[in-house]
This record gives structure tokens, C-alpha cells and sequence, in this order.
């Protein structure tokens, strides 16, 4: 072998061991439409590509309101098959009872939804519009609030409906560096690493935000032994094993090793309680799901770390949509969540 030919192998060989590398470090980065959320005290997001598929089975047809078949109609766009992924940032209000509420949001949607007759959709109902950093900003009024709304690249749009424009500006911001695999909040670079490969859905940030209910914090009807400020990693992602199930995690992260080993005694309690409260609830799929989740749920503490690990039947969220659809017609919003 000449001189030659072994130096391109050796060229040739570094290159495909940085685009490994580069393939290897990307697969380990937040979604891009995660980074570009601001600064923030929670985040939400969801996948809904591979959700779709996992409950194709069991979707209905949407019932579509008179004002959201207009939306579609003007601007082709519809959130059921069109939105892919949904990152929202929670932004904690210094005045809970004010009139921006205790909790504002700043998302970025990304999808088959940008284009121009969405432009024009938004010029029609925007109040008024700033331009920054080469991107127009609609700002819809909205229940008091303002929403502001600004399509980010060709398959992102943004939304905030933050008392100022810092937030929107923010993901303006950061889409200018979005190429870089580790950009973004604080609050991501501090807990992604936490959340399970192949999650559908995570939050990470405090509980209480979307949860608090008078400085108590409910799901499903049930009161957690959790601090309304608790720092948590929740994630849902397919159980390989199991057909039709998925594996819910959350992680409580405590001030201190003892508080932590208060927290999963607690919640040890809670669920055996919970189970024998749910046992005389009759066997429709929500229901059936609900046990099987109180019954599959497992409480581990490891130092200052609380963790709680369950089975959620995709018959029990499918149920839960089916009950709710039973009652009035759900009217979907036309705007990006202009509604809140």
C-alpha cells in the first residue's frame, strides 16, 4: 500500500468516525423544538409521531367545530394530522391571582403548519405585529392575554403568551444556534440526561405548576405527598415486553436523602391505599387501566432520588378520551392554544 492510498484511508476513516460521532451525540441531544423553548420553570413535551401510531388502533375521527373547520379551511392546516411534536415551557407568574394567572406559556409546534395562508390567517386576527430579527410576530388578544404567534423556520411556530415579548424572542433567538446539539435552557441541560431513551412524552421541572390545586398537588383525583416546588422527570415510553402498554416514570428529586426516604414511604402508603379504594370501580377500559397501573406500580429510593415506575394500559387514556367525548362536543382551538 503507497503513501497515497494510506492517507485517504486515513481520511476517509476520520470522517466516518466524526459523522459517527456527530450521529451518536445528536441521538443524545433534546429534540430541537425542546432547545429552542427559553429559559423556563417547567417543560412538557410530546412526540406525536410514534403516539400516533401507538394508538392508531383506538382513535376516532375528530368532531370538528364550525370555527376550527374555518381554520382548516383557510389555512390547510389540521392540528390532528399535521402536529408532530408539542414543547411547551411553564413560566411561574410573580402574581398567582393577577391577571396573567399563576402560570404563562411559551411553545414551539413543529409540523406540516407553516406556509402562507397561515400568514395570512394570522394578519386577519392579529391586533397588532412586531417584526424581530427578520421574523413578523402576530400578537392575537385572547381572554385579557396577548398570544403572540410567529412561524420560526419552514416546520416550527411559536407561541407565547408571556406578559412581555422576552420569551418569543428568546426562541428566535436560539433558532439561530439551534445546529448545536446541546443547546438550550438551563433547565434542559440540568435534567434531559434523566429522561429514558424513546420517551413518547417527559416533563422536567417543578410538579406543581400544571398540578397545584390550592398548594395541594392532585392526579387523578388523588392527593401526592409532594411539595408543590419538587423538582421531578416524568416520562412515558412503549413497554417493549408488553403489547399495548406503556412505562410511566417519574423521579422526585428531594432536598436531602431523609426527605427522600419520607417521600417513598408516603407514596408506598398512598398506593396501597388507592388500590383498595379503586378495587370496587366497575370494568369499563379507564377503570380497568387505572388498577392495573395501582397494581404494576413500584416505589424505589435511591439517596436524595424517589422514584415511582408503572404500567399505563393504552386502553386507559383511550378510555379516558372515549368518557369525555360521551359529554358535551369538545370544541378545538383554531389558533396554536390562542385560547388560554
Amino acid at each position: 500500500m503507497n503513501r497515497r492510498t494510506r492517507r485517504t484511508l486515513l481520511v476517509v476513516a476520520a470522517v466516518l468516525v466524526l459523522l459517527a460521532l456527530a450521529i451518536f451525540l445528536r441521538s443524545k441531544a433534546p429534540p430541537e423544538a425542546a432547545r429552542l423553548l427559553p429559559e423556563s420553570d417547567g417543560i412538557l413535551y410530546v412526540n406525536l409521531r410514534p403516539v400516533r401510531t401507538f394508538f392508531k388502533a383506538n382513535l376516532k375521527p375528530p368532531q370538528r367545530v364550525p370555527d376550527y373547520a374555518e381554520f382548516v379551511a383557510a389555512t390547510g392546516i389540521d392540528w390532528e394530522r399535521d402536529l408532530d411534536q408539542v414543547a411547551i415551557a411553564l413560566h411561574r407568574m410573580p402574581e398567582p391571582y393577577g391577571p396573567n394567572g399563576p402560570v404563562s406559556y411559551s411553545m414551539v409546534l413543529a409540523g406540516k403548519l407553516t406556509g402562507a395562508r397561515l400568514n395570512q390567517w394570522l394578519e386577519a386576527h392579529a391586533a397588532t405585529r412586531e417584526t424581530y430579527v427578520g421574523h413578523t410576530i402576530f400578537c392575537v388578544p385572547s381572554e385579557g392575554r396577548t398570544v403572540r404567534i410567529t412561524q420560526v423556520g419552514y416546520d416550527m411556530v411559536a407561541v407565547s403568551n408571556y406578559p412581555t415579548t422576552e420569551k418569543i424572542h428568546s426562541i428566535l433567538d436560539r433558532h439561530r444556534t439551534a445546529a448545536l446539539p446541546f443547546a438550550g435552557s438551563t433547565l434542559l441541560s440540568q435534567h434531559y440526561h434523566d429522561v429514558p431513551l424513546l420517551s413518547l412524552a417527559w416533563g422536567v421541572g417543578e410538579i406543581g405548576l400544571p398540578f397545584n390545586e390550592n398548594g395541594a398537588i392532585s392526579i387523578f383525583g388523588f392527593k401526592l405527598p409532594l411539595q408543590s416546588d419538587s423538582t421531578i422527570v416524568a416520562s412515558i415510553s412503549p413497554e417493549i415486553s408488553l403489547k399495548g402498554i406503556l412505562r410511566l416514570r417519574v423521579e422526585e428529586i428531594a432536598p436531602s436523602n431523609e426527605t427522600a426516604q419520607n417521600q417513598a414511604a408516603s407514596l408506598n402508603t398512598l398506593i396501597t391505599l388507592a388500590r383498595g379504594f379503586t378495587e370496587p370501580l366497575g370494568g369499563n377500559a379507564a377503570n380497568q387501566g387505572l388498577k392495573e397501573l395501582l397494581r404494576s406500580a413500584e416505589v424505589s429510593q435511591s439517596r436524595n432520588r424517589v422514584v415511582v415506575k408503572a404500567n399505563v394500559p393504552v386502553a386507559m387514556l383511550t378510555g379516558l378520551t372515549a368518557s369525555e367525548d360521551s359529554g358535551a362536543p369538545t370544541a378545538a382551538a383554531p389558533a396554536p392554544d390562542a385560547s388560554k
